[in-house]
């Protein structure tokens, strides 16, 4: 019994003993580093500080990134040394060869290298994954719109993760590969960015291509405040951000390792001091890779500790197999070196450090850094549980502001009348007492509400700001302002899309459109017969054929009515009789007297007062508001004269209140008058400043007058784009006429009210703009700046510029501008056609008179048997006598005259004309 009791001990205690020196005291490690790179140093570094048993004893070779074939032979070889796991680094193009062969090999790889997707439970992944991180900080940030830039080296799983939460969340996102960008291509990138102002960017590289890139940006200005470029790296503090910080760039990233730890800080300053007398490589800083790498060495020196512990037997005995066998003869023991390297929990230079099921970081914590002006500061963190949590280590844009007031800033602005203009003894100042005008006075008021100091400066090239087509390049004061040369732009900067993509407005501090300015036509010198031009000529025309018509019919149904026809009486007022009658005996006079009394008597003589003649001269009375000595008395007539009333009240009242506005006002005839004249047109040029808002909205309008505007302009030849307005005006005035210069009203109201006084404003404005104050994006004075404009315009100051610098120095008067017809008195020119036809018609009346006259002594002259001199002086003397008196409807009533008259030459004469049958 105590014999068997005795062998059974002995046995087991063999097996115990033989457990535990089954495992190896040196564990052969493989490493594929690239030739002479920072991790292999670290790796070296690393092994120096775990010489415990077991000791892990490295079996390197150095391999090309990139290489299939070299990365192929080296992963062969060390499995065929009996490895029991590799460390190392891989690339786009080996890391699939790789997985391949640990998955079917069941050979453990931990890499520091960037995290895939994979399901192979071998690879162990140091390095955490920054998509989720990188989501958080977009989040926190508010970005919708952005550009990232990626490497394909490192992988597309961190851009895949920014892709689906951009199409969940209606990201826009342009994703741009730099993998093999040139120089050329990377200033395209840029200005495309530029053009769609994609400001915030996202660059996604390795450290050594990221830090090329980074100096790219600043080679080209690209480093200025209207630039955020978040680094999703996590190597924040190993990237020299020096250069950057300079340009005042709005720089994010993420840091793995916090050197702020004392254990951290121990490592690095080891690091620092180990001898490295093997490398060509000078002597860096412990980059985040390299600090994986250290982690990586301490997570397999931890999981072989505890296999040991654990007294699990993963010895390899024999020949170590063919890793390109068909089929694969799999490591039996690695799975269990497998599970070992994934339960590993500690706390290394990267944090700390645990896996999940498929060989991935967990419950890790990321810093997130700015570049403030002092350098990086931490800003927040991440990690899984509590996602991006804000620090309040560092605020940015509290610097800035805190320091607006012990800066001097560049405002940047243009020499235009009347907004910037140099005084007449700017050779004697200096700084910004040179300068005077509307923009001077503005800028000053807004530095004293913000509270900042600053300095004119007047833009180099002479122009607002515009993008050229081929270099995509920015010029003008919005060039300044993109590339960090200027703080703000107080100036008449037009506010459009094009530059508020690229740069911040305020809101505008005046209102505005295009206009169109000519030179100014000579008045027009009213006519003669001016006062004709209230009515068309075809009304007047009309006027006298109804005139014609009305008289006619009157005449007509004055005859064909009975009611205008009545007897003539002789006794009371009967025709006057004949010369010969009244030369006849007397018997002979009785008798006929008689019988011509009997015969009246019995056959009264019907007479018609409407003869054509009356009928015309009572149109014309009418017509003439005047009146007549006789009226119709039909009913027919007085339709007739009831409605040619009617019609001369409403000609007549229409002629007068046009007639007032023709006579008082003096009108300049234009050759245009809007925009559509313009385009129907060729004899007259017209053109826009060049680079300028003006013609960027003649080039981008799609309305179709504009459309055919611009394409006039952009192929005429000459050219008809000017300089500077200054030529557009010169060019204008010069022209006789023939130029048109297109320009804002504000501009065009100006120096319509300066002298010579030759240039006018035409039509309306075009379209509906205005001026803002421009600053770069992100600057830190766009809101007070914004402020400053609402409160001045709130306080009327605005208004009260604008009338100071337009009108009140004015030298063309005042009216001001836009009425092109002035009310003046009334001069002779106006109404000399009136005179004229009163002098034409009295001259006439005389003729008329003359002739008839001369007909009616010629008469006499051949009835008395007279010559024609004694009858014209016998009428003339009867006539200037007064003997007669006057009477009604032209008849003249007279006395008997003593026989002794008879016996005068011309008493026949005058018998005949002042004797009637009355009386007799």
């Amino acid at each position: 019994m105590q014999r068997s009791f005795t062998i059974l001990y002995t046995s087991l205690l063999g097996v115990c003993l033989g457990s535990s020196s089954s495992f190896p005291s040196n564990i052969n490690i493989g490493g594929l580093f690239p030739i002479e790179s920072h991790e292999y140093e670290v790796f070296r570094f690393a092994l120096s500080h775990h010489q415990d048993i077991p000791k892990l004893v490295p079996q390197v070779d150095m391999v090309k990134m990139g290489n299939s074939f070299s990365m192929t032979y080296a992963f062969c070889s060390q499995f065929s040394k009996g490895v029991y796991a590799i460390i190392g680094l891989y690339d786009r193009k080996t890391v699939n060869m790789l997985m391949s062969f640990c998955g079917a090999l069941h050979v453990c790889f931990v890499t520091p290298s960037f995290p895939i997707e994979t399901a192979n439970q071998f690879v162990i992944q140091l390095r955490p994954e920054l998509q989720d991180a990188l989501v958080g900080v977009i989040d926190h940030y508010g970005w919708t719109k952005f550009v990232y830039m990626y490497s394909s080296d490192s992988g597309l799983s961190v851009l895949q993760k920014v892709l689906d939460t951009a199409a969940e969340r209606n990201w826009l996102v342009t994703s741009v590969n730099v993998e093999t960008m040139t120089e050329a291509s990377f200033l395209k990138v840029f200005q495309d960015l530029d053009k769609r102002k994609e400001g915030q960017i996202i660059i996604d590289c390795e450290t050594e291509r990221l830090t090329g890139i980074l100096k790219k940006i600043v080679e080209q200005g690209k480093n200025a405040k209207s630039y955020h470029y978040i680094l999703a790296n996590l190597g924040f503090l190993d990237i020299d951000l020096t250069d950057l910080r300079k340009g005042g760039a709005n720089i994010t990233g993420f840091q793995l390792v916090n050197n702020s730890e004392p254990v951290v800080s121990r490592v690095v300053q080891q690091w620092m001091e180990f001898d490295n007398k093997d490398s060509k490589v000078p002597k860096s800083g412990l980059k985040y890779t390299g600090a994986l790498t250290y982690d990586g060495v301490k997570v397999m020196y931890t999981a072989f500790q505890n296999l040991r512990k654990q007294r699990i037997d993963i010895s390899r005995r024999g020949n170590a197999g063919e890793c390109l066998a068909n089929p694969p003869a799999p490591w039996g023991q690695g799975i269990d070196i497998q599970r070992a390297l994934q339960q590993v929990r500690i706390d290394g230079l990267t944090g700390h450090i645990q896996f999940n099921e498929k060989g991935r970081r967990t419950n890790y914590t990321v810093s997130v850094m700015e570049l403030a002006p002092s350098g990086p500061k931490k800003v927040g963190y991440w990690n899984e549980d509590e996602k991006y949590v804000t620090t309040a280590s560092f605020v940015r844009g509290s610097n800035e502001t805190y320091g607006l007031q012990n800066r001097t800033y560049i405002v940047t602005t243009i020499l235009e009348s009347p907004y910037v203009m140099l005084k007449k003894n700017h050779e004697q100042l200096a700084g910004n007492d040179k300068y005077e005008g509307y923009i001077v006075e503005l800028a000053a008021e807004i530095a004293k509400h913000v509270g900042y100091q600053y300095k004119l400066k007047v833009v180099s090239d002479g122009k607002y700001g515009a993008r050229d087509p081929e270099t995509k390049m920015w010029n003008g004061m919005v060039g300044e302002l993109v590339y960090g040369k200027a703080d703000v732009a107080v100036a008449p900067l037009t506010i459009t899309l094009v530059r508020e993509e690229v740069i911040d407005f305020s809101k505008p501090f005046m209102s505005l459109g295009i206009s169109i300015m000519i030179k100014k036509p000579t008045k027009s010198k009213p006519g003669v017969f001016s006062f004709l031009d209230p009515l068309a000529y075809e009304i007047w025309m009309c006027i006298v054929f109804a005139y014609i018509g009305v008289s006619v019919v009157l005449f007509l149904v004055s005859r064909f009515s009975p009611y205008e026809w009545h007897a003539e009486d002789y006794e009371e007022g009967g025709e006057p009789q004949t010369p010969t009658q009244a030369s006849g005996t007397n018997g002979m006079q009785q008798g006929q007297t008689q019988s011509q009394q009997n015969t009246n008597q019995q056959s009264p003589e019907q007479t018609n007062e409407f003869g054509i003649f009356n009928s015309l001269w009572f149109s014309l009375g009418a017509f003439m508001q005047q009146g007549c000595d006789i009226s119709p008395r039909s009913l027919s007539g007085r339709i007739v004269g009831g409605v040619w009333w009617f019609f001369t009240l409403i000609i007549i009242s229409s002629y007068t209140a046009n007639l007032a506005a023709f006579l008082t006002v003096e009108r300049m005839v234009s050759p245009i008058e809007s925009a559509e004249d313009l385009a129907k047109q060729t004899e007259i040029a017209y053109g826009t400043l060049d680079a300028g808002s003006t013609k960027e909205f003649f080039r981008r309008s799609k309305i179709a007058v504009f459309e055919k505007m611009w394409s006039y302009m952009k192929a005429a030849d000459p050219s008809v784009f000017v300089k500077t307005t200054d030529e557009g005006v010169m060019r204008v005035r010069k022209s006789k006429g023939k130029y048109a210069y297109l320009l804002e009203s504000t501009m065009n109201e100006y120096i319509e009210q300066r002298k010579p006084c030759d240039t006018m404003k035409v039509g309306g404005n075009l379209d509906s703009k205005g001026y803002g104050i421009a600053t770069p994006k992100g600057s830190p004075l766009r809101n007070p700046v914004n402020l400053a404009v609402l409160k001045l315009n709130e306080q009327g100051l605005l208004d009260k510029l604008k009338n100071k610098w337009w009108y009140d120095k004015g030298e063309c008067g005042s009216g001001g501008g836009d009425s092109k017809d002035k009310t003046s008195a009334l001069s002779l020119s106006n109404v000399a056609g009136v005179f004229y036809i009163l002098i034409g018609g009295l001259g006439l009346a005389m003729l008329v008179a003359l002739v008839e006259f001369c007909y009616k002594s010629r008469t006499e002259s051949r009835r008395m048997k007279q010559s024609i001199n004694d009858a014209m002086r016998c009428s003339t003397l009867t006539r200037m006598s007064g003997n007669g008196s006057g009477g009604e409807n032209g008849r003249i009533l007279t006395h008997d005259f003593p026989k002794t008259v008879q016996t005068l030459p011309c008493m026949s004469h005058t018998a005949s004309m002042g004797l009637g049958a009355s009386g007799m």
